[in-house]
């Protein structure tokens, strides 16, 4: 944490120095570029050199990037990457103003310092033609085993998706995807119109994102905003997520996961799973989703499994969720496939130890879905304040309210909150039945 807290302070201090207007000329030419440097190199002008071993500033300019939008600065940006990587606390800069033309990429740290800011206040976009990319790539822009890598600035990453959204089948790339990194800060940037997954996180530890803004259209499939999968001690807040499924995707391996201030929608809302696909073993703990906005999605909060699967998914917490015009704000599925019948198997990830905590707003199909297995029921699941409103009943009462004060007589009146009964809710709202079986999984 204090490494992550380190390269954020000096990213802010970067973007201090570039208000204050300190200028430097790099690179070939006589473009007079806002650079920014360490405190101890800020008034230093290195204009022989695009880089030097004394200073920790690397512009992808000063690399032969040209920031036009269609030529390609790839290796441009590979250059200025393995330059930086050799320093410890350096910074790489895409500056304000360009918009460069990246495909695919790797930023590794097999052989890298720890520490290193990647400054983003430009733009990056992707090749739009998916014809352009070589088959089976899992990841456009790659951050590989680094320690203490900070993503922050003002620009955007597009990756100008709209051409794969089309296609049925075949891989997809994720936009961003950090892998068995730790002590990672992704803040201030936004990422939009990925090919599929906007930002992953897998196999990370100790992770921050904040005030970073995703979004693709509503309809744009596979389009999830966060992905974690393998990763711990995970704060995501005061983050805008609009996409076309999860707004933030938890699967197996993950424990420690803080959500809080997030707007999410429109999207698929905020999902644990799904877990236990190909009856595979599932481990997720330790999960807060808090203080939290979800509008215009198919789901609210939802905890997914599939039949045949094992593990467990225990201590989750739902709180002070407010939701509006969202399909159903309250799922537990624990016989979730993605086509066909669902079959129900002899076992199932076991499901436990969940709280819903006042969770308030308006649906537009059902209030509250819970479809626990019969071989392993749902135990220990409480629900506390669920106020939940269906859209039209509200749209009915403003329209009572308004026949008032226009002095016409309103209709009967009707009540403003159902309360479904068992059968409404899919059979169980609160299940506390022992389970026997072993979840394989250890408490985190």
């Amino acid at each position: 944490m204090k490494i992550c807290m380190f390269g954020l302070l000096t990213c802010v201090l970067v973007l201090f120095l570039q208000h204050q207007g300190v200028e430097t000329r790099h690179g070939h030419g006589s473009r007079l570029l806002k650079e920014t440097f360490h405190p101890r190199y800020e008034e230093t002008i290195l204009s022989s050199l695009p880089y030097g071993n004394t200073s920790t500033i690397f512009n992808v300019l000063a690399f032969g990037a040209k920031g036009d939008g269609t030529t390609d600065d790839t290796k441009a940006f590979e250059a200025a990457w393995l330059a930086a990587c050799k320093l410890e606390a350096s910074t790489m800069i895409v500056p304000n103003g360009s918009v460069f033309l990246i495909k695919p990429i790797s930023f590794s740290g097999r052989n890298c310092e720890s520490n290193i800011i990647f400054q983003l206040d430009g733009k990056i976009i992707a090749p739009k033609r998916s014809g352009s990319w070589k088959s089976g790539l899992l990841q456009w822009l790659e951050f590989r085993k680094l320690n203490g890598i900070t993503i922050c600035g003002t620009g955007v990453i597009d990756g100008q998706g709209a051409g794969w959204w089309s296609k049925s089948s075949g891989t997809k790339p994720t936009a961003v995807r950090f892998y068995g990194s730790s002590n990672v800060t992704v803040t201030g940037i936004t990422i939009q119109n990925s090919q599929q997954t906007h930002l992953k996180f897998d196999n990370c530890q100790s992770v921050q994102v904040f005030d970073v803004t995703i979004s693709s259209p509503g309809d744009s499939p596979n389009t999830d905003g966060i992905h974690l999968q393998n990763s711990q001690d995970v704060t995501i807040n005061s983050t805008r997520l609009a996409c076309g499924d999860d707004c933030v995707s938890i699967q197996t391996g993950c424990s420690g996961i803080n959500i809080h201030n997030v707007d999410c929608g429109p999207g698929h809302g905020i999902s644990i799973g799904s877990l236990g696909k190909h009856n595979t073993k599932a481990c997720v703990s330790n999960i807060t989703v808090r203080d939290t906005m979800i509008h215009d999605t198919e789901n609210g909060v939802r905890i997914k499994t599939w039949q045949g699967g094992y593990g467990s998914v225990q201590g989750v917490t739902f709180s002070n969720i407010q939701v509006s015009n969202v399909e159903i704000p309250i799922i537990i599925e624990e016989y979730y496939c993605d086509g066909g019948k669902c079959q129900n198997k002899g076992s199932s990830v076991d499901v436990s130890d969940i709280s819903y905590q006042n969770i308030k707003g308006t649906y537009t199909k059902t209030p509250i879905r819970f479809a626990c297995s019969e071989s392993t029921p749902c135990t220990d699941v409480n629900l506390d304040t669920i106020q939940l409103q269906p859209v039209a009943a509200v749209v009915r009462g403003v329209q009572r309210k308004a026949a008032v004060v226009m002095g016409l007589q309103p209709d009967a009146a009707e009540p403003l909150l159902e309360q479904p009964g068992k059968e409404g809710w899919a059979g169980c709202v609160e299940q506390r039945l022992e389970n026997a079986a072993g979840t394989g999984c250890s408490a985190g």
